[in-house]
């Protein structure tokens, strides 16, 4: 999902109200992504950023949406365990 462009929108009336965390619980494999960050205003990571004031995501939530960028990709298996592993490493 592209938060910043569903607010944009008007898909959610504000960051606050979107309803990632719910899909998150629900088990859906849910993705951050930016669509068109010059008229949307912002790239992924501001996505995350938004996400993460808004919201109020910890670092697990923002490491699941991590991981589930690429396991959501079509990489070849060896990269995409690869680059699962450096999220996995990686601390905050």
């Amino acid at each position: 999902m592209c938060p910043f462009s569903n607010v944009r929108l008007r898909a959610v009336d504000t960051l606050a109200d979107h309803p990632l965390p719910a899909l998150m619980d629900a088990g859906l494999l849910v993705t951050v992504n930016s669509d068109d960050p010059s008229y949307f205003g912002g790239y992924v990571n501001d996505n995350y950023l938004g996400l993460q004031e808004h919201l109020g995501l910890d670092h697990d939530h923002l490491r699941t949406l991590a991981r589930n960028s690429f396991t959501a990709s079509f990489l070849p298996e060896e990269r995409r365990q690869a680059l699962l592993a450096e999220v996995d490493a990686h601390t905050f």
